[in-house]
């Protein structure tokens, strides 16, 4: 769940600029389970099954990409499930799917990986191999897990760094925070395309993400501070910004929806990840939830807790022979 600075992982922007995203891991997980295949072959079971001999035959492009970057070459079979859609709601869920992916593959070679080799790893695998138009921060927000501030270096580094806070506010942060499922799933990558190209091309949009990643340093202050007075503010203003990035990031039905939710005695908020549909997250008041969950009754209020650890292994079972 970003906060602020979304948009600013992008590597035109953050080779030139540097970027900046506040954002926390929630508890929604992404299942990968990988076993032995007895007959040498391949199985995949996600959305859809495959059954193939090859890596070559392998239509989940992901898959495909962390096999070749693993040097896996057969008698596996792989299956996922999710709490979540898996595609378009703006949860991250196929950076999560890649991160878990790679922790499982590596367990499954006898392998420990780092949490910051996850990140780099399936960067790789999603935005080198599959030439995916995405940003980093899904990524390394699924392998590290729990509340940071993750910055993006012009020599393509990445940091991670936890917000340091007083347990009881980051408590009260999360209890503060609503999220309503739209119902609309879209292509993330069209609109991240869209954003990349005119933010490089257009002064103004380049200032507003500029501007973005400065409230992203702002509202750690404000957070390592225990202030969160000003936070419904900070991400009502990131959000306005960020839908001057694209045309495609909102639509006149989630403006409405926002509104509403502002009307109803919400003090911010934002649509997660690119826009234009997924999770509608709002920061209200506690006393105010009632009043915004019935003003929002058209959508699907979602429970959720932060999630201080990032990707693991829950269960790992080596075997060398059936």
């Amino acid at each position: 769940m970003s906060f602020v600075g979304g948009g600013s992982d992008m590597p035109d922007f953050y080779r030139r600029h540097g970027g900046a995203v506040l954002s926390t891991a929630i508890d929604k997980y992404v299942y990968v389970n990988i076993n032995r295949k007895f007959d040498g072959g391949i199985r995949l079971a996600y959305s859809k099954t495959e059954e193939v001999e090859s890596v070559e035959q392998i239509e989940h492009r992901l898959v495909r990409a962390a096999f070749d970057l693993m040097k896996i070459d057969g008698g596996v079979e792989i299956t996922t499930i999710a709490d979540i859609p898996s595609r378009g709601t703006g949860l991250g869920s196929s950076s999560t799917f890649t991160v878990g992916l790679l922790n499982a593959l590596s367990a499954y070679l006898g392998r420990h990986i780092s949490a910051e080799d996850l990140g780099r790893m399936s960067c790789e695998i999603e935005i080198g191999r599959c030439g995916e138009p995405i940003g980093k921060q899904d990524q390394y927000a699924a392998a590290y897990g729990g509340l940071n501030l993750i910055e993006f270096k012009a020599d393509d580094s990445v940091v991670v760094s936890p917000i340091i806070m007083q347990p009881s506010v980051r408590d009260s942060l999360e209890r503060r925070i609503l999220i309503f499922y739209t119902g609309i799933t879209r292509s993330a990558s069209h609109i991240l395309k869209q954003q990349s190209e005119a933010v490089t091309s257009d002064r103004a949009k380049r200032g507003a993400l500029v501007r973005m990643v400065e409230l992203a340093y702002v509202l750690r202050e404000e957070l390592q501070n225990g202030n969160l007075d000003s936070f419904g503010e900070i991400l009502d203003d990131n959000w306005s910004l960020k839908k001057t990035l694209a045309s495609g990031i909102s639509t006149d039905e989630i403006d409405h929806w926002y509104a509403l939710g502002k009307k109803a005695g919400a003090l911010g908020g934002k649509l997660l990840g690119a826009g234009s549909g997924g999770f509608l997250m709002l920061y209200a008041p506690e006393e105010r939830h009632a009043a915004v969950a019935e003003a929002l009754g058209m959508l699907r209020l979602i429970k959720f807790r932060f999630d201080t650890m990032g990707s693991r292994i829950i269960f790992y079972n080596p075997t060398t022979t059936f």
